[in-house]
């Protein structure tokens, strides 16, 4: 009988499991967020302009847009009525609608010839939709305007922003055909916006590489507050630059954060800092005054990297830039608000503001 030589041992390294201490930890569970309500079918433009009735809100917004403004004032339950091109009337909701440019309370419509300047201290507007047909009417819009201001005498105030400092009204006269139009007013302070219409129309320079940098200047204008000199941004999905570029104009120390290039004056500039990597992996190494994100990104994923900053307190101010190429609109900013408050972010405002296109414009703080 052979004798069975004895095995040597393996010299191979034999592979041990991983110890407990560098296993990734598994994700954090996604936060619970509320159900949508349900989608509400969006009805048909009426066939001719119909007037808002007294005492409604009548609301302006984007061409095209209708459908979506009334959606989410009837997930608020205020009976909103389409009444034409890029104008809806509902009752008071509960919240500012995130596809309104303005509103008002309607105090008399009809024919102009009928219709009166209103009086009491304030600032006077006239407005016409924005559409085709509702631009060609601004020129008798402005010549009623003049009248109804020389009227108006010393109640008369100089600027909106003047109405905004005293606290009174902002008047205004829509003018929705060559002979129908409405007269109303909205408190200042409570207006969506101080510009005609909610037609912010920013200047752009001569050197902006894109629309993106009049976006930014109308979000900052409206949330009322903007980065000083020397405060810390990250500018998240920079490339080309436009937004870096205008915070750099106001003083701004910027980390743009792009695996793309920037704009060729922005390389070496002694206030901007260019990270190439993706904005889902970056993490800054302090915390920052502002974060800044304008990203062609699914607006979901955006959210939850927004709800991250919030929840590490990195930051204090938010603007961001929600792309929504989808129809379920109402939908997924309702997804995106529930995702950046369970982050943390308070005072979050969602607004389709006049530069913006099939988006919309976010800004929220985070206190101290």
């Amino acid at each position: 009988m052979r004798k069975r030589r004895p095995t040597r041992p393996s010299t191979r390294p034999t592979r041990r499991p991983p110890r407990a201490e560098h296993r990734p930890l598994p994700p954090p569970p996604a936060p619970k967020l509320p159900d949508p309500p349900p989608a509400v079918r969006h009805p048909k433009l009426p066939p001719r302009l119909e007037l808002p009735g007294r005492g409604r809100w009548l609301w302006t917004c984007r061409a095209g847009f209708e459908g979506h403004l009334y959606e989410e004032l009837a997930w608020q339950k205020a009976q909103p009525k389409l009444l034409g091109p890029a104008l809806v009337e509902s009752d008071s909701p509960k919240s500012a609608p995130a596809f309104a440019r303005q509103g008002f309370v309607v105090d008399a419509s009809g024919p102009l010839e009928a219709l009166h300047a209103p009086r009491g201290p304030g600032h006077l507007q006239a407005w016409v939709p924005d559409t085709d047909e509702g631009n060609r009417l601004s020129g008798g819009a402005q010549t009623l305007l003049n009248s109804w201001r020389e009227a108006r005498g010393a109640d008369e105030l100089p600027t909106a922003k003047a109405a905004w400092d005293r606290g009174t009204a902002l008047f205004q006269l829509a003018v929705l055909s060559p002979q129908l139009g409405a007269v109303g007013r909205v408190m200042a302070r409570d207006a969506l916006s101080l510009a005609p219409g909610g037609r912010h129309r920013m200047l752009r320079d001569r050197d902006a590489p894109s629309r993106a940098a009049l976006k930014l200047e109308e979000a900052l204008e409206t949330f009322g507050h903007s980065p000083g000199p020397e405060e810390a941004c990250v500018d998240l999905g920079a490339a080309p630059g436009g937004w870096t570029q205008r915070l750099i104009s106001k003083g701004a120390r910027v980390v743009a954060v792009d695996p793309a290039a920037l704009m060729p004056e922005l390389l070496g500039h002694r206030l901007v800092k260019h990270v190439r990597s993706s904005a889902f992996g970056y993490q800054p190494p302090e915390r920052t005054d502002w974060l800044f994100c304008d990203m062609a990104w699914r607006p979901l994923e955006v959210a939850a990297l927004l709800g991250k900053w919030a929840r590490n307190r990195w930051t204090r101010f938010l603007v961001a830039n929600i792309k929504l190429p989808m129809n379920d609109k109402n939908t997924i900013i309702f997804r995106v608000r529930a995702l950046l408050e369970a982050g943390g972010w308070q005072q979050v405002r969602v607004r389709q503001l006049y530069h913006d296109r099939d988006e919309v414009t976010v800004t929220a703080r985070l206190e101290r």
